[in-house]
C-alpha cells in the first residue's frame, strides 16, 4: 500500500480533492485520483508544455496519479497509484485493494498484483504471492480462496508462487518487472 495513515491534502478552493477519470468529483469513501491546486503547487515542468498539460488541468489540478480515499472528516488514505489500476470487464480494480484482501489468506506472507491483458475481459489480475514459512502454496487454491473473499471481478486470474517480490532500495514492490515477467509468461 502506498500510505497507511490518513493524510490532509490542502484545499484552497473548497472543492473535493478526489476526482474520477473525467476530473468529477468522486463521493466521501469512494476511490478517485488525488488533485490539488493553490500557491504551493508548481506551476509546470520545466521546458516541457507537453507534459505540463498532461500533469496540470485547464482549472489549475495538478493530477498527481495517486489513488485516494476522502473520508467524512476531510482526511485522504493514499491506497493504490493510478497506473497500476487496471480495468476487468469494465470494473476499476486496484491492485493495493487486492493485495490486501489476498493477504487475508492466512497462508500468505506477501502479495503484489498487475493487470495483463485478456481477450474476453480486456485485462484481469495477475498475482504473485509469497507464501509463510514453512507453507506450501497451490495457486489453484489462492484462486478458490480469492472466489470465496471477493468480488469476481478483482479475483486473480493467474496465481504465481514466489520465492520473494523484486524490490527497490527503499522496499517497493517492482510493479514493471512483475508486469514483463508476466508479459514473458504469456499472460
Amino acid at each position: 500500500m502506498t500510505g497507511d495513515g490518513p493524510a490532509i491534502l490542502p484545499d484552497v478552493s473548497g472543492d473535493e480533492p478526489t476526482v474520477d477519470d473525467s476530473g468529477r468529483p468522486v463521493p466521501v469513501g469512494e476511490p478517485g485520483e488525488v488533485v490539488v491546486r493553490g500557491y504551493h503547487v508548481m506551476q509546470g515542468y520545466f521546458e516541457e508544455p507537453d507534459e505540463t498539460a498532461a500533469a496540470i488541468d485547464a482549472d489549475g489540478w495538478l493530477h498527481t496519479g495517486d489513488i485516494g480515499v476522502l473520508n467524512d472528516r476531510g482526511y485522504v488514505r493514499i491506497t493504490d497509484r493510478k497506473k497500476d489500476m487496471f480495468i476487468v470487464g469494465g470494473f476499476n480494480a486496484y491492485p493495493a485493494e487486492i493485495e490486501n484482501l489476498l493477504l487475508g489468506d492466512e497462508h500468505l506472507a506477501q502479495a503484489a498484483v498487475v493487470g495483463v491483458p485478456d481477450d474476453r475481459l480486456g485485462e484481469v489480475g495477475y498475482a504473485y504471492v509469497v507464501p509463510r514459512p514453512g507453507v506450501a502454496v497451490d495457486p489453484d487454491q489462492v484462486v478458490a480462496w480469492a472466489r470465496d473473499h471477493m468480488a469476481n471481478y478483482k479475483v486473480p486470474r493467474h496465481v504465481e508462487v514466489v520465492d520473494a517480490l523484486p524490490l527497490n532500495a527503499s522496499g517497493k514492490v517492482l510493479k514493471y518487472e512483475l508486469r514483463a515477467r508476466a508479459a514473458g509468461r504469456g499472460a
